[in-house]
């Protein structure tokens, strides 16, 4: 530094008196507070560069299996940068029907296979009192192919196609048996992909330990986790969460780097980093940002076909 020791001094008792720096005890060199690590990530969000650079994954060669790109995502962000890596999944409500199965089983069991628009396969069976006429199934099946493949899950007018004018009671009723296989599927919780467990532990500091221990409990409790990270934005612009902004008291010395990734007027999920309020947060932006850009064209090449 082209300065004096006392300069240096003088600036460092500044941003102590600012409250962007601290010392744990009076001998002790001067450390950063939360308040500090907030101004330093602002403007890194501030200057960040208009363009991600290109992630570190080929995405669409899994064009059709989002589960498993989005479990490589998690993998290669933590080998990248040696944190926690988060990334939540479409919400099934955001995908479209591809196509149906109504399968007759047994004379009183039927199974209904719904296969969506990202790669995903349910398959829900439904047990009946009285034996099912085989020639019911099979209308079912290519009715629900006509009406409902294409349409996206979550919405009025799919639900409209099991209550048809043209229907009649008996096809009416059987529909309605069947309707759990689409409506339950779409409440179901939002997935979250975790990789990275190891590397992070294996740069904790003792005095660390506990916070990581609570980040880990949260972590297996799946919703608590997303709660955190929250809804994914429709503005696709990274975000920077720091200690208490976390907004959850097990997460105090933790801090989170995210960006959302999605269609162009669609937000689907967030892509996060997780680890200590020290971590390299330009390394963390730049990785978060590269993936959801990655991510979003896989989305793009994924859901609008």
């Amino acid at each position: 530094l082209a300065a004096s020791s006392s300069t240096v001094r003088a600036e460092l008792a500044e941003l102590e008196a600012f409250g962007l720096l601290t010392h744990p005890h009076t001998s002790a060199g001067r450390v950063p507070t939360e308040s500090g690590y907030r101004y330093y990530a602002d403007e890194l969000l501030r200057h960040s560069e208009p363009h991600p650079a290109a992630f570190p994954l080929d995405l669409h060669s899994q064009r059709t299996e989002v589960e498993s790109a989005l479990q490589a995502t998690t993998e290669m962000l933590s080998q990248v940068t040696r944190l926690l890596a988060l990334v939540s999944a479409p919400p099934l409500a955001a995908t479209t029907v591809v196509h149906v199965e109504v399968l007759l089983l047994e004379p009183e069991l039927v199974m209904v296979v719904v296969i969506t628009s990202s790669g995903g396969v349910t398959k829900r069976l439904f047990h009946f009192e009285q034996r099912v006429d085989p020639g019911l199934a099979q209308w079912a099946g290519e009715y629900l192919n006509e009406t409902v493949a294409g349409l996206q899950l979550g919405t009025s007018l799919l639900r409209r196609r099991f209550e048809g004018s043209g229907l009649s009671p008996r096809e009416r009723e059987f529909l309605a048996a069947l309707r759990p296989a689409f409506t339950e599927l779409v409440s179901a919780e939002q997935r979250l992909f975790v990789g990275g467990a190891a590397d992070l532990l294996g740069e904790v500091r003792s005095e660390e330990l506990e916070a990581y221990r609570n980040l880990f409990e949260l972590v297996e409790k799946r919703a608590a986790m997303l709660d955190v990270i929250g809804s994914p934005s429709e503005s696709q612009r990274a975000f920077v969460r720091v200690g208490h902004e976390l907004e959850h008291p097990a997460l105090r010395e933790i801090a989170l780097v995210g960006a959302c990734y999605g269609l162009v007027h669609r937000a689907l999920g967030a892509v996060s980093l997780v680890g200590p309020v020290r971590m390299d947060y330009d390394k963390a932006l730049r990785a978060v940002r590269s993936a959801a850009l990655e991510l979003s064209r896989f989305a793009e090449s994924v859901f609008e076909d």
